[in-house]
């Protein structure tokens, strides 16, 4: 499989938690040595009543339950958006290789924007990060679900 392909495994997750009424972030957690998916999540922070409950999040305890390790060196991350300031803390303490974004978040984005997470001193673990990856279809489905809030 390649990035394209997972992202869009990311992008179905992210349509689940938008049929679910949540915010449409997907997230997939992939074992890049063997290619082998360990988590698929979308947000659940409403249905689960649990304000941390994001894509990455929810993948990361997914992906460390599925190898017994409380770390992800050797995993790369898909997510349809980019990470906050919570999820790239997340990120950072799971150690994980490489995260692959879909859409810009200027205003809650803690890679690109913001925070810039990692590049800040205090941060002990920095992946390679690529942005922008399918953005066009990651971003229209964040426009449609919140127009159709509107």
């Amino acid at each position: 499989m390649n990035r394209p392909s997972y992202m869009a495994q990311a992008l179905a997750a992210a349509e689940t938690a938008a049929a679910l009424g949540e915010v449409p972030v997907g997230a997939v957690i992939v074992e890049a040595a063997s290619g082998r998916v360990l988590a698929a999540c979308g947000n659940r922070v409403e249905s689960l009543a649990d304000p941390t409950a994001h894509a990455e999040v929810l993948a990361i305890r997914a992906a460390c339950a599925a190898l017994g390790a409380p770390r992800l060196p050797g995993c790369d991350l898909y997510v349809t958006l980019e990470p906050c300031a919570l999820c790239a803390a997340a990120i950072s303490f799971a150690r994980v290789r490489r995260v692959y974004f879909g859409a810009y978040d200027p205003k809650g984005g803690a890679v690109d924007h913001g925070p810039r997470w990692f590049r800040q001193p205090t941060c002990l673990h920095a992946p390679e990060i690529i942005g922008g990856l399918e953005e066009q279809r990651c971003g229209a489905l964040l426009r449609t679900f919140f127009q159709a809030l509107r």
